[in-house]
């Protein structure tokens, strides 16, 4: 089910050449802990949209996700959870329509312009990630590639894989929208010296083999986040370890004021043009280990 239900809730947005059903059982688990609406949204390319055309901007990313959630009835304001790709959507998104994001939680997510190229993505995966994305593998062959790329803490590697191929051939994620999504990325965004009154959470991994910590790092000291660490899951920290980061959303929610509140649609939080303002933040809180 990727339609979102109407009214405020969480929207789950999902990274390169992934889609809605690769947060496995994820949604309904955080609906459940937190008491609140939770639904993964594909965007184009992938996914229930996989016949469409990947936008080439994380701008018209965002504007294919309005349209998408507008035309579901979905209004908002949105809490959003975000993973990599999709964690560049969610913040051009409340960085241009403030009213429509209440708060964020981005995982191992990178931005142009607040950390260099080699540590957005690890130069040692280079030739992996193009020979698991371009060459003529197997479906299966191609989701074991990523997967040992991506995760760390799973018992069934194959099994997975297998799953994820079989998605793959119901919704194949075509070459041209993988480059597509890949310039997107890489392009980025003009981002902000400021996001104002902007709740946010950042979650990474120190083990992530994608992409370095040290990018939530920088994230989080920009704009002043608390950043909570996983010491040994990989880059897809939703499937390495969902309980973790439900527990984390969980209790920075309780900490921050923002458990059982509902932002009214129309009422500004922050400024989302500050692209050209100054000023920047350098607080995170210290590392959390995740429950034994």
């Amino acid at each position: 089910m990727n339609e979102p239900a109407p009214g405020p809730g969480w929207i789950l947005l999902r990274g390169l050449v992934r889609e809605a059903r690769h947060w496995e059982g994820f949604p309904e688990r955080l609906a459940q802990v937190l008491q609140q609406p939770a639904r993964a949204v594909d965007l184009p390319g992938n996914g229930v949209l996989w016949r469409e055309a990947s936008p080439t901007h994380i701008d018209g990313m965002v504007d294919a996700l309005r349209r998408e959630l507008n035309a579901a009835g979905s209004r908002g304001p949105h809490r959003v959870l975000a993973i990599s790709l999709g964690g560049m959507v969610a913040l051009r998104w409340a960085q241009r329509f403030p009213d429509e994001v209440e708060c964020l939680v981005l995982i191992n997510s990178s931005l142009r312009g607040t950390a260099p190229f080699y540590q957005r993505l690890r130069p040692r995966q280079y030739p992996r990630l193009l020979m698991a994305l371009l060459l003529p593998l197997s479906h299966e062959r191609r989701e074991l590639a990523i997967l040992r790329m991506t995760t760390r803490l799973q018992s069934d590697l194959h099994g997975v894989a297998k799953r994820y191929a079989r998605w793959q051939r119901e919704a194949p994620v075509g070459k041209a929208n993988l480059v597509r999504q890949l310039l997107g990325a890489a392009r980025g965004f003009p981002v902000p010296q400021e996001l104002p009154g902007l709740p946010a959470l950042v979650l990474t991994s120190k083990a992530d083999r994608m992409v370095s910590w040290h990018c939530s790092r920088r994230i989080a000291e920009r704009w002043g986040w608390p950043l909570q660490c996983h010491p040994n899951g990989g880059h897809d920290l939703p499937i390495d370890d969902p309980e973790w980061v439900v527990e984390a959303i969980r209790q920075w929610l309780s900490e921050s004021g923002l458990t059982g509140r509902t932002q009214q649609p129309g009422g500004k939080r922050h400024q989302g043009e500050a692209d050209e303002r100054s000023g920047e933040s350098t607080q995170a809180k210290a590392d959390t280990q995740p429950k034994q």
